[in-house]
């Protein structure tokens, strides 16, 4: 179950993270201004497709993070390092593939819900 206190000081966090207002926020998941103060101010529990406008609006929230606070905010901080470091893609860091004749040993596959999926 989500507390909403804790939750309602994760949603405060991003906004104040990407410097929007309240009123902003709202526009950009597309729900009512009305919803936002309900949250925030702990009457209202956040609905799952609050939690999921918040997800599609905002990539670098995990979900997992927003829900019960454990993981980190912004989740891709990372890899935005890795963007700038090597900077050969806009969105996405240079894979270096291994020698030809180099043997695989596991793929690993991340999501964007913070979850992944490891092959052997």
């Amino acid at each position: 179950m989500v507390n909403n206190t804790d939750f309602s000081k994760r949603l405060q966090k991003i906004i104040a993270y990407y410097e929007e207002t309240a009123s902003g926020f709202a526009e950009k998941i597309g729900v009512q201004r009305s919803s936002i103060s309900h949250v925030l101010s702990g009457r209202n529990k956040p609905s799952l497709d609050f939690v999921m406008k918040v997800l599609k609006a905002y990539p670098d929230v995990n979900m997992y993070w927003l829900l019960n606070g454990k993981g980190s905010f912004p989740s891709q901080q990372e890899t935005s390092l890795i963007h700038k470091e090597n900077n050969t893609h806009k969105n996405k860091p240079s894979i270096q593939l291994p020698k030809p004749d180099t043997e695989i040993e596991r793929v690993v596959i991340f999501f964007k819900d913070g979850s992944f999926k490891s092959y052997e």
